[in-house]
């Protein structure tokens, strides 16, 4: 009875919305957005964006989270979008309020996160006069967004808005910017939101080329040492079950990238780990000597391939599924080429997939894994944060949604936190934001109020988005924050002493706050531990406290992470570290 209930509001608010009532752009804004199915938008009002705060006043049906800074209000919305798979949405105001979002934007563009991002701007009588907290924002993210409109007129509002969620949230994801000038959100208007949407020129191709596909399945059926290297796009494409079901079939090795954790589960036999700088033995030696590579959803990265012309130098062929065609052959040279949603790809090749000639190659495998698995030297005296990972992932049981800042304890995250399910693990790969973790993680929350999410940050990024610790508190959004504090920027730290021979520069994060005095000032409750039985007895009590709790966990120094290939070497040639 309660689901037919609440079926029966939702019809009748959607009947609602669509009357064709003469309202403001602001108006018209609120209620394409909630047509659109958006639950929470994140922001922060200013002077051009105030026709579309005063909208919300007292309109119960609209859920808006303020931020304390625009940064932390797209990481958040990127947070919500990459947890669900939906589109997230944020608002900021003309000018500065504009352009703190830039670096937000720039992420999600580079990790193909889909957002709307809608800013104000000043009103058309005097956009291009310098007036005040004016800024070409579609100007300035032309190159990181994959469309970018200036609202001109009213009545051109509610399209604009269908198809930036239709763009954002189809072909390759990613980032779309809405300009709405000050007196365009004031203006009025009949509103009239369309059923569908037909933009002239943009058709991504979803359906791949069967003969293509079949081209795939004829070199399987031909290799002795068959890998694939999965990414971000699995994930992304929701095809995790269809990889699943493709390895099964083919019983072919996977290596998954940074973004692809999760989408392949880690527990499964044929998982071979994380590949690149910071991969494990196994997976780089496997691209090394395999016959065949099969990229689904992955697009090459430097940090994957590290020296280009001397990687995967045994594959005869390399094959690339992915839905942007722009990215196949960009970095290495694709013998067979697939474009289409993975999903749709790997739905077809299951009609037909069988197994691959590669049980040797796959005995060669899990020995090689059991041989060289990740270790680093245990102390009794300092607390490792690789100690802390595998604690907190015992605990959850990998059952967690995992948020990172980036650096060191981004990569420890990624190699000993063992992730089964996708849209479980949110970090930023492309570009790296620093900051990105924690406000990511309050988005994660929101769009999941019943999941545990656990934010793991540096000492460094926890301090440029430490502001939005007062949303948790407010609100009581019960992230449990992780800062793995060893004092120092870890992984330039870590770069200096073995590239820049010991010349350590502008690293020192000494007088850096007492993280838990901060954590209580802001109203969260704050611990701290030194060693393992302080560990265990502080992130016990994290998991056991009702709402937000951070913990610091202080950790030794000069840790570092290994395994580690240096640029200008291939993937094989790596520092293994304390196990070297």
């Amino acid at each position: 009875m309660i689901v037919q209930t609440t079926q029966k509001s939702k019809e009748q608010l959607r009947e609602e919305l669509l009357k064709p009532d003469v309202i403001t752009g602001s108006e018209m804004l609120l209620r394409s957005l909630l047509l659109e199915d958006v639950d929470c938008v994140f922001g922060y009002p200013g002077g051009a964006v105030l026709y579309i705060y005063d909208a919300m006043h007292g309109n119960p049906d609209f859920n808006h989270l303020l931020t304390r800074h625009e940064q932390g209000a797209i990481h958040a919305a990127d947070g919500y979008a990459r947890s669900t798979g939906k589109v997230g949405v944020c608002i900021a105001t003309s000018g500065p309020g504009a352009t703190n979002l830039v670096t937000g934007i720039a992420t999600a563009y580079m990790d193909s996160v889909p957002l709307v991002v809608i800013t104000g701007n000043v009103a058309t009588s005097v956009i291009g006069t310098d007036a005040f907290q004016e800024a070409d924002i579609t100007g300035i993210t032309m190159p990181i967004t994959k469309h970018s409109y200036l609202v001109r007129d009213v009545q051109d509002l509610p399209r604009i808005i269908k198809e930036a969620f239709h763009i954002a949230s189809t072909g390759r994801r990613g980032p779309v910017l809405i300009d709405i000038p000050k007196d365009v959100s004031n203006d009025t208007a009949p509103f009239y939101y369309p059923e569908k949407v037909d933009i002239r020129g943009y058709n991504p191709t979803v359906q791949p080329n069967k003969l293509q596909v079949d081209k795939m399945l004829e070199a399987i059926a031909e290799s002795e040492r068959p890998m694939i290297i999965a990414g971000g796009g699995v994930v992304y494409a929701d095809a995790a079950e269809q990889l699943l079901e493709f390895v099964n079939k083919t019983r072919i090795p996977v290596t998954t990238t940074l973004l692809g954790l999760g989408g392949f589960p880690s527990a499964h036999e044929l998982w071979l780990g994380m590949p690149g700088m910071h991969g494990t033995y196994t997976a780089n030696h496997a691209l090394q000597n395999c016959d065949l590579l099969i990229g689904i959803g992955a697009r090459f990265d430097d940090r994957v391939t590290m020296k280009v012309d001397g990687f995967a130098p045994q594959a005869k062929k390399i094959v690339h599924i992915d839905v942007d065609p722009a990215e196949i052959g960009k970095i290495v040279e694709t013998a067979i080429p697939v474009v289409g949603d993975v999903k749709a790809v790997l739905q077809l090749a299951n009609l037909k997939a069988k197994p691959s000639r590669s049980e040797k190659w796959i005995e060669w495998a899990q020995e090689t894994k059991r041989n060289f698995p990740l270790r680093y030297k245990d102390s009794d005296t300092e607390l490792k944060p690789q100690y802390v990972i595998e604690m907190i992932h015992e605990t959850t049981k990998g059952e967690a949604i995992v948020t990172t800042d980036v650096g060191q304890h981004q990569m420890w995250a990624a190699q000993y936190y063992k992730f089964n399910h996708p849209r479980s693990w949110i970090t930023s790969g492309g570009l790296g934001t620093m900051g990105f973790g924690f406000p990511s993680a309050i988005g994660a929350q929101k769009a999941h109020p019943d999941r545990l999410v656990v934010s793991i940050n540096g000492d460094g990024g926890m301090q440029m988005c430490s502001q939005e610790l007062a949303v948790c508190a407010i609100h009581q959004i019960p992230v449990k924050i992780v800062v793995i504090n060893n004092r120092v920027l870890g992984m330039v730290r870590q770069w200096q002493e073995i590239i820049y021979d010991n010349r350590y520069s502008h690293i020192d994060l000494a007088g850096s706050p007492d993280f838990v005095k901060l954590a209580e000032a802001y109203g969260v409750k704050g611990l701290r531990a030194t060693n393992k039985d302080e560990a265990r007895s502080a992130w016990q009590e994290a998991l056991d406290t009702p709402g937000p709790v951070l913990v610091e966990f202080v950790v030794r120094k000069h840790e570092n992470v290994f395994p580690m290939v240096t640029q200008g070497s291939t993937i094989d040639q790596m520092l293994m570290g304390d196990s070297e």
